[in-house]
């Protein structure tokens, strides 16, 4: 595993609460794993309402229903 640049840091407020921030590379990461992961699905349901097309498109011309 890669070395991290800069260390996670905390944020305290007043109201009690605390957030814990990655570092800059932990974000990167994260950032291209879900842009990768979006991407994908996205190739997924293109290629399912692809293949449904080409499905209706076939019984359009055997039932003669395809607009020439």
């Amino acid at each position: 595993m890669k070395k991290m640049k800069n260390k996670r840091y905390k944020e305290e407020y007043d109201e009690g609460s605390n957030l814990l921030w990655p570092s800059e590379e932990e974000d990167k990461i994260t950032r291209n794993f879900y842009r990768d992961l979006s991407l994908l699905s996205k190739k997924i349901i293109h290629k399912k309402n692809k293949k449904s097309c080409m499905i209706k498109d076939f019984f359009r011309i055997i039932t003669g229903k395809a607009s020439s």
